[in-house]
């Protein structure tokens, strides 16, 4: 049989990896630490965390503790180390890095099936392959896949503004428009601010803290995109005559225009989530939870995202990518991890897990797996991989990317409950209806290499 080419050894590539070779399929593993080692890695090491230890919430009424149900539903190799390693973490699943990579690393490279090889991979080889470089691949890399997918199909930059929760938006104080009326009256959520508003909110959005950009990222960052905290250091009215103006509106509740007005922005077709248009911002998450609910209608939002600007390369996935994430182009090439824009640790876990699965269906002679878009993944992969998303960014699970309910739920707790309700019943449904993906072959985690990683 013939081998699948995986380029990376992160959360992404090692999970492809272990479910190939569980499977009976062998892997030729690339990763090019430590020959060449990226600007954000510290170690060897396979599936190295870079930033936090966090695997979120465990919670599992929460996207993030729902999509840790779905991977054990479906034997995902890096939760299962994940929940070997844990350290107290209250509510959340976090693990000791160092031995979590150890043990991913040690179960990887002492596996039969799997020819780890300690090289970059400059080129894209010809079979079934796997790229999952992570956020900051090789320069020579990067030109293969430009080449790969077309221009200006891959970004360098992840410039993303806030998302909210449509249902936790202050309708009362939010108005549907677009300015001088033109499109659909829901084209806009509008967030009205009058003079003493907008200044407060200026002088708090520049006195927040924000995140320490590393020096990689700092050099070219800006030059793509300017922060909504940099544009309101460069005069007092900047924002209003930018991405604030008020021109063409009118407040229903006052008659007026408005002195400021923020404007939302539908992340999706069900409106259940909206973006702050022009938000993009290197504020850090808690300055972000705190500025941006002095938006009028924002007070009690519930963010799905926080804005990030950062170094992150990405493929245009609604353009290029299907559901088992295949280049629609070349369907033997799959992308997974970040460069397909799955933002987060179990996140990219899960699309490595989805790419290999796709390489075993499809040499089975199986159809490709298709997750119910009920469920956090399926959501997931719904958005990241429909055409009508339109200007994508990379994103994590969250609930404001699930289709709605049948029938309203009030209260957030409650709705998010039912949420996770209905997606345990699918994918429970979904993974025993393909036993010829996840029945025998369904990998199970050696217990005997415990011991072994400990005394490393």
């Amino acid at each position: 049989m013939d081998p699948v080419t995986i380029i990376g050894a992160g959360l992404a590539g090692s999970e492809a990896a272990w479910q190939l070779a569980n499977r009976g399929v062998p892997v030729r593993l690339l990763e090019m630490r430590p020959l060449s080692s990226g600007a954000a890695h510290h170690t060897d090491g396979f599936a190295e965390l870079v930033c936090s230890n966090s695997f979120k919430s465990d919670d599992p009424h929460t996207a993030a503790g729902l999509l840790k149900r779905e991977l054990e539903d479906m034997g995902s190799l890096i939760l299962a180390i994940a929940r070997e390693v844990a350290v107290p973490a209250g509510g959340a699943l976090a693990v000791d890095r160092t031995i979590f990579s150890r043990r991913v690393t040690a179960l990887i490279e002492a596996h039969p099936l799997i020819d780890v090889r300690r090289e970059e991979a400059t080129s894209i080889p010809d079979g079934d392959v796997i790229v999952a470089a992570g956020p900051l691949p090789s320069e020579r890399l990067a030109d293969a896949l430009v080449e790969l997918t077309g221009p200006g199909r891959l970004a360098f930059y992840d410039a993303a503004a806030p998302i909210v929760d449509a249902e936790t938006i202050d309708r009362d104080v939010v108005f549907d428009a677009s300015r001088w009326g033109k499109g659909g009256g829901a084209d806009y959520l509008n967030c009205p601010m009058d003079r003493v508003q907008y200044e407060s909110f200026i002088a708090a959005l520049i006195a927040a803290n924000r995140v320490t950009l590393r020096e990689f990222e700092r050099r070219e960052l800006f030059q793509a995109c300017q922060p909504v905290e940099e544009v309101a250091r460069t005069g007092p009215d900047a924002l209003r005559f930018g991405a604030l103006k008020p021109v063409g509106l009118t407040d229903p509740v006052t008659g007026q225009r408005p002195w400021a007005v923020v404007q939302l922005r539908a992340e999706n077709r069900e409106g259940s989530a909206y973006n702050l248009v022009g938000f993009q911002t290197n504020l850090t998450f808690t300055e972000q939870d705190r500025v941006f609910r002095m938006i009028p209608g924002l007070e009690r939002a519930t963010f799905v995202r926080y804005g990030v600007m950062h170094r992150n390369t990405f493929i245009d996935a609604p353009r290029l990518l299907t559901t088992d994430l295949s280049l629609r182009s070349h369907p033997c090439i799959r992308i997974a991890g970040q460069l397909c824009g799955t933002e987060g640790y179990l996140e990219a876990a899960a699309s490595g897990l989805i790419a290999a699965v796709g390489v075993w269906s499809a040499r089975i002679g199986a159809p490709p797996p298709a997750l119910p878009s009920t469920t956090a993944l399926g959501s997931l992969l719904t958005y990241a991989t429909n055409p009508d998303t339109t200007v994508y960014q990379p994103m994590h699970v969250n609930f404001g990317l699930v289709p709605p309910l049948a029938e309203r739920v009030r209260g957030k707790q409650a709705r998010y409950a039912a949420y996770a309700q209905r997606a345990r019943s699918a994918m429970q449904a979904f993974v025993d209806s393909r036993p010829d993906l996840f029945g025998s072959h369904r990998p199970r985690t050696p217990s005997n290499h415990r011991a072994e990683v400990g005394a490393q």
